[in-house]
């Protein structure tokens, strides 16, 4: 296991931090698209694309460029540090994993080339972050399979043009595609207290839908992208926290109070050190969850994840806080953008599984080695 990043990873962090810094900047490109239904604009989202950050891991034989979570990682966290708000761990990494597993799905090269954007949509009103037991059936009518039930916190629903839902079949857990503008489905953006990532309602009413699998494959291929959003959401917490610390720092040595810089005060310090603590064990657990989601062993791929989120969720919310402390009350105001990266710290520790969850899967895991997820 090698946990350095290669030369051609930082090649594509250093490219992907210039694009984010001259075309996407906080200010004048986050800020016009809050709460904004897409997140994004035509030109940034297709010169993202431009760049094959869509197709990483999708498969060579379907357009993309077929590299790992460690690849995907890297831009998950230029992403969070930047704050931005446009699609892509819901499409690049949940969708393309799903959609890789069934015999390189006829669309991924779209997919891989963004001109299509589909979304994983498993987690259920009602069902806290269980998925693997969905109340949304899906029947076979003779001339298709149709859908009903709900879905909730679909990454980025608003800008998806297909969803990739979990449903029950007599067969078993079922994987269906179901287009955003099929009969009988209906797209609700949900209130978040990040405006800077939109996530959506599916209610579905017959809906018809495409069944990619059912049964065993079905629940494996789901299980992995699962895992994969959430190791991505991590990483993209862990990039937005390394953004809120190096403000934190710098507001500090600026700022002067009693003729001297707050940063030189030993309880700024404090918060400062433990900021930095908080994020590098956190980045830690998350790069040996990259490596693990690309291994053949399910149950230690879950495992990795459930302890990067767990961790995660318990301290990422908490830095964004620390970072607000420095601030003071400039923080606080709409103006500054330190609040906007502590909302997104908290989003991440919800989406995909709170501290709680991850940590019940973690005991599940130890209780039950056969368990490889699917909760």
């Amino acid at each position: 296991m090698d946990l350095e990043f290669s030369d051609d990873q930082e090649l594509l962090r250093e490219t992907l931090a210039g694009f984010l810094t001259d075309r996407a900047p906080v200010g004048d490109f986050v800020r016009p698209l809050l709460d904004d239904p897409r997140g994004t604009t035509a030109a940034v989202h297709s010169g993202l694309a431009a760049l094959g950050l869509f197709g990483l891991l999708v498969p060579t034989s379907a357009g993309g460029s077929g590299a790992g979570m460690t690849d995907a990682g890297v831009v998950a966290e230029e992403l969070g540090r930047a704050l931005h708000p446009g699609p892509w761990i819901g499409t690049a990494v949940g969708a393309a994993t799903v959609l890789s597993a069934f015999a390189a799905h006829e669309r991924l090269p779209e997919l891989a080339a963004g001109t299509w954007l589909p979304t994983l949509a498993v987690h259920e009103p009602g069902h806290r972050y269980s998925w693997a037991e969905p109340s949304t059936t899906a029947v076979h009518d003779g001339a298709g399979w149709r859908l009903s039930g709900a879905k909730r916190h679909a990454l980025h629903g608003g800008a998806a043009d297909a969803f990739i839902v979990a449903a029950g079949t007599p067969e078993g857990l079922g994987v269906f595609l179901v287009d955003a503008n099929a009969p009988g489905a209906t797209v609700t953006i949900e209130d978040s207290i990040d405006g800077t990532r939109t996530t959506a309602r599916l209610d579905l009413a017959g809906a018809p839908a495409d069944c990619l699998g059912t049964g065993v494959d079905a629940g494996a291929a789901l299980a992995a992208g699962v895992d994969r959003v959430t190791v991505a959401l991590v990483l993209d917490g862990v990039g937005a926290a390394r953004a809120a610390l190096d403000l934190a720092r710098g507001y500090s040595l600026e700022r002067h109070q009693f003729g001297r810089p707050v940063g030189s005060f030993q309880a700024v310090q404090h918060l400062l050190v433990d900021m930095l603590t908080d994020l590098e064990l956190t980045r830690a657990g998350a790069t040996y969850a990259l490596w693990a989601a690309d291994g053949d062993d399910a149950t230690e791929r879950h495992r990795a994840a459930a302890l990067a989120k767990a961790q995660a969720s318990h301290v990422l919310p908490r830095i964004g806080a620390d970072a607000l402390q420095v601030f003071a009350g400039i923080g606080f105001t709409w103006e500054h953008d330190i609040h906007l990266y502590f909302k997104r710290l908290v989003g991440v520790a919800h989406l995909y599984g709170d501290e709680d969850h991850h940590l019940d899967e973690l005991a599940t895991l130890v209780l039950d080695p056969t368990d490889s997820g699917g909760s």
